[in-house]
């Protein structure tokens, strides 16, 4: 295959564990969601996952202070250094024991890393901008020096502003103060006092006082000062004991006085003396220094605050809240959210692309049912009317009715314009709904239980039940309806699948018998076609109109792998990952895409039967089930170490706060053991394009997508082309051409959208003429964007128009390229007509209204003028820069 599948985004989980951190500026926030960092852009309200992955759950992360390196660190201590503007990965490291703190220092130049239980101080990696002669360093990590004095895990650090002195919190019950470099009559201070650990230590803006915060709920505020019980004496003998009497001391002893619970997480704002803390009922409050005067408190969670950052200017709070997989942006001046993210806390089960290929739907364990936008990646909407895990959903053909089957005995369904559930549909008896199907015209759902044997079908207009289907000897796992509405077919444990003419007279079926339990069945898009998957391993392949069987695959050796954290025998010989519970084919036809519990995603050609790729879904060592080999080190007389709790009764003890008794709705079971999930794919999904596919894991919800380019492509680039070379020929030579095929060389989004804007309206058309056809797809793709994103829509048009005008016939004979941006096109220009419709329509009534009003004082000259606009067929569009503008329509 010309074209790849590659990993595109992540949706589903929007924080998992770790530190969060605000970007320079405050736009965006970066949150560590599993073995993977996400970006989400809080201005433009979108996001991206960066592309490198960990082998492990990622623990801290770092961003410099001019936000260009970001160095995240997994629960091992293996660091990945990336270049957040371009998204690459400059170097992989480890500090060869867990890491508890990270924090790079105001100027940039050196990171402060807890290690264990000491600080470890290395050189920030510099690029070739910030070298004096413009190399790169042989070794990109130098250690500066290692601090010990700890007795405990190092839990926090903070610099002062100028970057001399650092602050660690450690589970010692102290905090410690020390200096970058030696300093002459400077000696490391240890505060101690607390009664238990130290979760942050933070500098005043004039670094004349220190904060301390503990787990217990005390915050202590010291100051370099005397002792105020000594006795008064003459000033020799202060003179001579200056040295010894002089020394960090508490001078103030507050305390936040939260009933039975802990503080879980704090921050401190010198600029504005804000100090935040995360307590573990889910209550968060803000605290003036030096006074401790409360600002507010606000319960925004039932579970633990994790994490708790603010950004620069200290306006925003990000909280995280990992155990229901929360994210939060507050703005405590207006009290109102910036972002208000949760993830599913429970397992996915399925998954569905909307008809239009924007929105992608999730179902859940946790019974909820959340609209995700594929371009934004935020969860627009979300359901919690079941009651019980939700199995299977469904789109109607015209994408505007959503269907759910859950286990609490219903199908529900649901108006996707209005965000409400209109129709629940019931059986007689009380039935745990696994699977369901929906007609394409909408009018007729029907859905199977592993209770009961039978089929139910409903009718959605009257929401009745209109006939049970019965035939099957076991439990029915999969229905599916055929694209062109004719036939339903369902597969059963029973070893059969049946094809259903539910609007026949008759109610007969055809079976078709296999060796093993059906697992899933996918109708082909022009509904010739049936691909099922059995227990065994098989993919078999079925002639609907004549019943016969036309294909077959084993895919038992492509879908194992993995071995669990407890299995004995080894990946090839485990029975439990042999089969695929999820098939789909893709929008043409031609592939087929399988997944299972198991690491992996197979995609097979339905005219070869060939395997064409394997998706690695996650390479998280984390998970169980992503080794190919288990550590024999790693196995212990007791079982595999990772399902040994090594913290024994002092993690009961220490969280006893955190649990609920027997009974109670918030809290956890304290008898209740979490071990370590197991990679599994219970859902696929392909856009209707064909241009990516989406996978509910284990891990969050992934996108693969063969639109994902890099950023930098060195394919026909020499050394001339640069993007000074092509501001040169932009703006000095004016070939616009030429600058925009630089542009697309070096491929830089700004950089384009620059020689995009600048090329002036009467040469569209000249460009757009002799522009490469080699960069037709890439430049229709671009400009469909900026029809959707720009402001200028006259401008873009005239770009759609010369497109069209010139390479109309091409475009229509590679249709199928560029079908997804046609689609952009089209709902694009749509929605500038409508959104000009609707403001002519305003304006014509507001002429027409200040023309006949009495008492309305207008002038001749200004009527004539206002009669002379209407007469032209002009609108006013509103700018909020000028006042507005005149637009012509003809």
């Amino acid at each position: 295959m010309k074209t790849e599948f590659k990993f595109s985004n992540l949706l589903g989980t929007v924080y998992s564990q770790g530190n969060l951190l605000f970007s320079p500026d405050g736009s965006c926030l970066f949150s560590p969601v599993g073995n993977r960092v996400t970006v989400f852009d809080l201005v433009n309200n979108v996001s991206h996952t960066l592309p490198f992955a960990h082998r492990k759950n990622i623990a801290r992360i770092g961003l410099t202070p001019r936000g260009n390196l970001l160095l995240s660190i997994d629960e091992d201590g293996r660091a990945i250094l990336t270049n957040v503007p371009r998204r690459i990965v400059l170097h992989h490291f480890s500090f060869k024991s867990p890491v508890g703190a990270l924090s790079f220092s105001p100027s940039g130049r050196h990171i402060a890393v807890g290690v264990g239980r000491h600080v470890e101080v290395w050189h920030t990696p510099s690029t070739p901008d910030q070298n004096v002669d413009g190399e790169l360093e042989f070794a990109p990590f130098v250690r500066h020096r290692v601090y010990a004095g700890h007795f405990d895990t190092v839990t926090n650090i903070e610099w002062s502003g100028d970057s001399l002195f650092f602050l660690s919190s450690a589970k010692d019950l102290t905090a410690r103060i020390w200096s970058l470099d030696p300093m002459p009559e400077f000696v490391p201070t240890t505060l101690s006092g607390h009664r238990e650990a130290v979760i942050g230590a933070y500098f005043s803006k004039d670094q004349e006082t220190i904060y301390t915060v503990s787990k217990d709920g005390a915050s202590f505020q010291w100051e370099y000062t005397g002792d105020p019980n000594a006795p008064e004496s003459d000033e020799d003998d202060v003179m001579k004991d200056d040295g010894a009497q002089e020394r960090w001391r508490i001078s103030k002893r507050n305390y936040f006085l939260q009933n039975n619970s802990k503080v879980k997480c704090a921050t401190f704002h010198p600029e504005s003396n804000l100090l935040v803390a995360g307590f573990s009922n889910g209550v968060f409050g803000l605290y003036e220094m030096p006074e401790f005067n409360m600002i507010h408190t606000l319960s925004i969670s039932q579970n633990n605050i994790d994490f708790v950052t603010i950004n620069k200017t200290g306006e925003w709070l990000a909280f995280g809240a990992s155990k229901l997989g929360q994210l939060l942006v507050w703005e405590w001046q207006s009290e109102s959210y910036i972002l208000k993210q949760q993830g599913h806390f429970d397992s996915m089960n399925a998954l569905v692309y909307s008809p239009d290929g924007q929105k992608v739907v999730t179902t859940a364990d946790d019974g909820k049912i959340k609209v995700w936008d594929v371009k934004s990646g935020f969860c627009i909407v979300t359901f919690t009317e079941h009651t019980s895990g939700v199995t299977a959903c469904e789109f109607a053909k015209r994408g505007n009715v959503l269907f759910t089957s859950s286990l609490d005995g219903s199908i529900r369904a649901w108006d996707l314009i209005r965000y409400r559930n209109f129709r629940t549909f019931t059986a007689p008896t009380r039935l745990s709904f696994s699977c369901l199907a929906v007609d394409p015209s909408g009018e007729v759902v029907c859905a199977g239980s592993l209770d009961s044997f039978d089929i139910h079908i409903w009718s959605v207009q009257t929401g009745q039940l209109l006939d049970r289907l019965a035939g099957h000897e076991g439990p029915v796992s999969t229905l599916a309806f055929a694209p062109n509405g004719g036939v339903v077919v369902s597969g059963s444990w029973d070893h059969t699948v049946r094809i259903w003419s539910v609007f026949d007279r008759t109610q007969t079926s055809e079976p078709l018998q296999l060796q093993a339990d059906v697992l899933d069945v996918a109708f082909r898009p022009d509904s010739r076609q049936l691909a099922v998957s059995t227990l065994d391993g098989q993919l078999t392949f079925w002639s609907v109109s004549e019943a016969e069987q036309e294909s077959g695959v084993d895919g038992r050796r492509d879908v194992s792998g993995g071995r669990k954290i407890g299995d004995r025998r080894t990946a090839a010989n485990a029975a439990g990952n042999k089969s695929f519970n999820t098939l789909k084919y893709s929008a043409d036809g031609s592939c087929v895409l399988a997944g299972g519990n198991s690491k992996y995603i197979c995609l097979y050609s339905v005219a070869s039967l060939v395997l064409l790729k394997r998706f690695t879904v996650s390479i998280n060592l984390s998970l169980s089930g992503t080794q190919e080999f288990l550590n024999s080190k790693l196995l212990t007389e007791a079982g595999p170490a990772g399902l040994i709790d090594e913290t024994g009764e002092a993690s009961d003890l220490e969280d006893r706060a955190d649990k609920s008794l027997p009974g109670a709705n918030r809290g956890g079971d304290p008898s209740a053991r979490k071990a370590m999930p197991e990679v599994r794919v219970s859902g696929l999904s392909f856009a209707p394009t064909g241009r990516s596919f989406c996978a509910a894991s284990t891990e969050g919800l992934l996108i693969y997508s063969l639109d994902t380019m890099p950023l930098f492509d060195p394919i026909d680039l020499d050394l001339a082309v640069t993007p000074a070379s092509t501001i040169h020929v932009l703006k000095i030579e004016q070939d616009y051409l030429k600058a925009l095929v630089m542009a697309f060389r070096l491929n830089e989004a700004p950089l384009l959208r620059q020689v995009f804007e600048a090329t002036p309206h009467p040469n569209i058309q000249l460009v757009v003429a002799e522009l490469p056809i080699v960069y037709m797809p890439r430049f229709l793709r671009f400009v469909s964007l900026q029809t959707e994103e720009s402001p200028h829509l006259e401008f873009c048009l005239l770009w759609i128009q010369a497109i069209l005008v010139s390479h109309g016939q091409w475009v229509s004979d590679n249709r199928g390229q560029v079908d997804a941006e046609l689609r952009v096109v089209a709902r694009a220009v749509g929605k500038i007509r409508d959104e000009l419709r609707r403001l002519a329509d305003d304006n014509v009534y507001t002429i027409d209204y200040l023309l006949s009003h009495p008492t309305a004082k207008i002038t001749q000259d200004g009527q004539k003028a206002i009669t002379d606009k209407v007469h032209l067929n002009e609108v006013m569009v509103d700018d909020d820069d000028e006042g507005g503008e005149w637009i012509g329509l003809d």
